[in-house]
């Protein structure tokens, strides 16, 4: 699949992987900035972009930026805004970091549209696939039905300031509560699940300090790799539950071995469609209302600016081999 296995050229300056130059033209421009260039999902990601800009005939590109620093996001921003495209797409590392250059984005004319960001303020729309209550709960649902209900568990996500994984496990915490009162949370949440060394490091202590430690929930793409790892290598597979999202050409062998338990996700390959279908809406002037039927999105709900529609992938042994090879 075009866009999946291509890794990016270096910008020096701002140390930053780009994926096609902005030419000078009339035609609709739309650059998206994601968390991190060159892991599975955000690969995806690119080649959804790179199908649907084709589709349309119009100049869309991804930049990755070569670690999750915050500031590499704002940089590329920058450069966009100085670059004149029509809109710019971002999956932030840290929204409120990403505030005021994207104000600065909006004064000079340029739609913005955010992904995984609901609480971001200078957008037009922050799109979303699946809500993040029913994100969050889909996983604790089978979180319970892995565990019993018994014993201890961690939360992992990619960063504290992550607003959708932060939504996400708020949501999954709060139905475990509820639902399984005797379980608790054997640590604060950790912000480790974009690394895979990380995750398998922090999983690896848990396991130690905590011998009745029932699973891991894991949101973000490197969680759940990283701590399956672990729970594998102390020969745990299925004693030791792991639920989260994952790519599935990532993960496949791991939910086939039992490391991983399973999960639910959308496809970042939609989702970068998604990023250039709504780019391109908003240039040639159209609206976004609740209920509306939208390309490549369904229905919609729209609760202030943000779009949320109802697309989840069942990660399990019945499904990741079919998403693995569909590229995701």
């Amino acid at each position: 699949m075009k866009g999946i296995s291509k890794f990016m050229s270096t910008v020096a300056a701002v140390a930053l992987f780009t994926t096609a130059p902005l030419a000078v033209s009339a035609e609709t421009t739309i650059g998206v900035v994601v968390k991190i260039g060159g892991i599975p999902w955000f690969n995806a990601m690119e080649a959804g972009i790179e199908q649907r800009a084709e589709e349309l005939g119009i100049n869309a590109f991804m930049v990755g930026p070569t670690s999750d620093d915050p500031a590499l996001q704002v940089r590329a921003i920058e450069d966009l805004i100085a670059r004149g495209v029509d809109v710019i797409g971002v999956v932030p590392n840290d929204a409120q970091v990403l505030e005021p250059v994207l104000e600065r984005a909006r004064a000079a004319g340029i739609k913005v549209i955010t992904h995984e960001s609901p609480d971001t303020v200078n957008n037009d729309f922050n799109f979303e696939l699946v809500s993040s209550n029913d994100l969050g709960v889909a996983h604790a649902e089978l979180f319970q039905e892995a565990t019993g209900c018994e014993g201890g568990y961690a939360v992992y996500v990619g960063g504290l300031t992550v607003p959708a994984h932060n939504a996400w496990a708020d949501a999954a915490v709060a139905y475990l509560e509820e639902n399984c009162p005797d379980m608790t949370q054997v640590a604060e949440r950790f912000g480790v699940a974009e690394s895979v060394d990380d995750s398998r490091n922090t999983t690896l202590d848990l396991m130690r300090a905590n011998p009745d430690l029932a699973g891991i929930l894991a949101f973000g793409s490197q969680g759940p790799i990283g701590a399956a790892r672990a729970v594998e290598e102390r020969g745990l597979s299925g004693e030791v539950a792991v639920v989260g999202l994952f790519s599935a050409g990532q993960g496949r062998q791991l939910v086939h071995d039992g490391a991983i338990t399973g999960g639910f996700v959308w496809s970042p390959l939609e989702a970068g469609k998604v990023f250039v279908e709504l780019g391109n809406m908003l240039v040639e002037g159209g609206e976004i209302t609740d209920g509306a039927d939208l390309p490549l999105l369904g229905e919609i709900v729209l609760e202030g600016n943000n779009i949320f529609a109802n697309k989840p992938l069942a990660l399990s042994k019945d499904t990741v081999d079919a998403l693995a090879e569909m590229g995701l």
